[in-house]
């Protein structure tokens, strides 16, 4: 991250969480640039998560749909509409066919003062630094985010060769007697720190091993210099994150395209 990029001091300050995700995902395999008013990423494997359009401005959605029909033909994919997008995107959308799926909070915290989540027994928290670790890393988050055993050694794959050049990404991995058992990661990036792939193994949960995970990687967020800390929340993960401080401040709503599981 350049020394010169303006830092985010308030949670609702959306544009700077929006360019952090944008960022997040694009480097899964994208050639354009954050600013690019058609986002769209590839990863090229066949993860819903792991392709897809992140923002249209500026440009006819349905020339940005049919673009991205094409590029992701034969992937499956979803469609982003958040405070980034133009208004009217999703009318578009649906009158083309797409279906929504689905939505996710935007919720952001403040650094300030990082709240503290002690560490389950048993629980140490490492970074991910070599590719043994980043292997225990996806296994931990394989069963949160629905990464088959099939996909595993790809995802191992696509996680060792993402961009590095829209970001600074430190990955967590906690581990219950040496067994990976979370993850969390948290991407400096656009003055804020955003926070990504919290997950906890099922026969982990329900004992602040996600908690400790999150309050982790805000930690992170806040060493590196970071007033704001933004993440995407799932129904299950909501009420941990705010119990940790976070509050919502706007929402992403998915859509899938036709003929697209």
């Amino acid at each position: 991250m350049k020394s010169a990029e303006p830092v985010a001091t308030s949670i609702h300050e959306l544009l700077p969480q929006m360019a952090n995700l944008r960022a997040h995902w694009l480097a899964w395999g994208s050639s354009s640039g954050l600013d690019a008013d058609r986002t769209l990423y590839r990863s090229g494997l066949p993860h819903r998560l792991l392709n897809g359009v992140l923002r249209v401005r500026e440009c006819p959605v349905e020339d940005a749909a049919a673009e991205a029909e094409e590029q992701l033909s034969g992937l499956p994919w979803r469609w982003w509409t958040g405070p980034d997008s133009d208004p009217g995107v999703a009318d578009v959308l649906e009158g083309r066919g797409y279906a929504r799926i689905g939505s996710m909070p935007i919720m952001a915290a403040r650094l300030d003062k990082v709240p503290e989540s002690p560490l389950p027994a048993g629980l140490t928290v490492e970074r991910v630094d070599t590719s043994e670790c980043l292997a225990d890393y996806v296994d931990a988050y394989a069963s949160s985010f629905g990464v088959g055993p099939d996909l595993r050694d790809a995802v191992i794959d696509a996680e060792a060769g993402l961009r590095t050049d829209l970001g600074l990404l430190i990955r967590l991995v906690g581990r219950i007697d040496g067994r990976a058992v979370a993850t969390s990661a948290v991407l400096v990036s656009n003055g804020v720190a955003g926070l990504y792939w919290i997950g906890t193994d099922p026969a982990y949960r329900e004992r602040g091993i996600g908690a400790a995970l999150t309050a982790a990687a805000m930690a992170i967020g806040r060493e590196h210099g970071m007033s704001v800390c933004t993440l995407q929340a799932s129904s299950q993960g909501l009420p941990v994150y705010s119990r940790l401080g976070f509050a919502r401040v706007s929402e992403v709503v998915l859509y899938s395209p036709p003929s697209v599981p």
